[in-house]
């Protein structure tokens, strides 16, 4: 069962925490758009076995978090609530703290990154949003920003579609999940694909964590040529990118999820 942290902004934040006795470290997961924390349960069961102390929350707007489904005001909200998880990780007694953020959480992990240098030992970036994705490319970013100005609270349909995983049980089951956002106002767009995406990449180079960047190479939600750009850009000495072939954006619900763990542990075990 998950608990609820209230944050200083009065938000609620549903998180759970998979513990060990004698952990190596901890590892903090931000789930991308639509999503909700328990996608992460198989991740958070190998990494426990991997000796990693597990936390994952659903971020605002998302899953049991949050007053309103598919809302927020800001962008930089999603950035205060992951600060809050640190906090609540460090007031455990957790220092040796690792984020791994995939797609939006990506996009919040990095922004996070940008914010706050000092907190972590290191990031992981899972087909991270840190720029313009197609699904808005054929959108004037201009217009849509007036249309926010008009209704901001006008409830858009979810784009992600069959292009998230290449096995259709996953597909299926993303479909099929309650907890899956279907929808999202349009302020929240505006905050997520131009907002924060534009502050993204207007500070690219004020990144500097230890990072590991992981990429499906058939991603058509966020093509591989934005996580080439961010490992190109940023100012961490100490990062890899690893693009995986035929995969598509969830590499960690692909079949061969098991091969992407095991990177990511042995990338987590050399840093502790």
């Amino acid at each position: 069962m998950g608990e609820y942290l209230k944050a200083k902004s009065g938000n609620r934040i549903y998180y759970k925490s998979d513990k060990l006795e004698s952990p190596k470290a901890t590892v903090l997961i931000n789930h991308g758009f639509a999503e909700h924390l328990g996608r992460y349960d198989y991740l958070a069961k190998e990494l426990n076995q991997s000796g990693y102390n597990v936390y994952r929350y659903d971020l605002r707007g998302h899953g049991r978090s949050g007053k309103r489904k598919g809302h927020i005001e800001s962008y930089k909200d999603f950035v205060d609530d992951c600060r809050e998880m640190v906090d609540l990780i460090q007031a455990n007694g957790e220092e040796e703290i690792f984020m791994l953020g995939h797609s939006m959480g990506g996009l919040v992990t990095f922004l996070y990154g940008i914010e706050y240098k000092d907190t972590l030992k290191g990031q992981i970036l899972s087909g991270a949003a840190v720029g313009k994705l197609p699904s808005v490319r054929g959108i004037r970013p201009i217009l849509l920003k007036i249309i926010n100005v008009f209704f901001s609270n006008r409830m858009m349909e979810n784009p992600v579609t069959d292009d998230i995983c290449s096995d259709p049980q996953v597909v299926e089951a993303y479909r099929e999940d309650p907890l899956v956002l279907k929808e999202a106002t349009v302020n929240f767009y505006v905050e997520f694909l131009l907002n924060a995406a534009n502050y993204a990449l207007d500070h690219l180079k004020e990144y500097s964590y230890p990072c590991l960047i992981l990429q499906g190479e058939k991603d058509k939600i966020v093509p591989k040529e934005i996580a080439k750009k961010l490992h190109s850009e940023i100012s961490s000495k100490d990062k890899k990118i690893k693009i995986y072939e035929d995969l598509f954006h969830e590499i960690l619900n692909e079949k061969s999820k098991d091969l992407i763990i095991s990177d990511i542990v042995d990338w987590l075990d050399s840093r502790i």
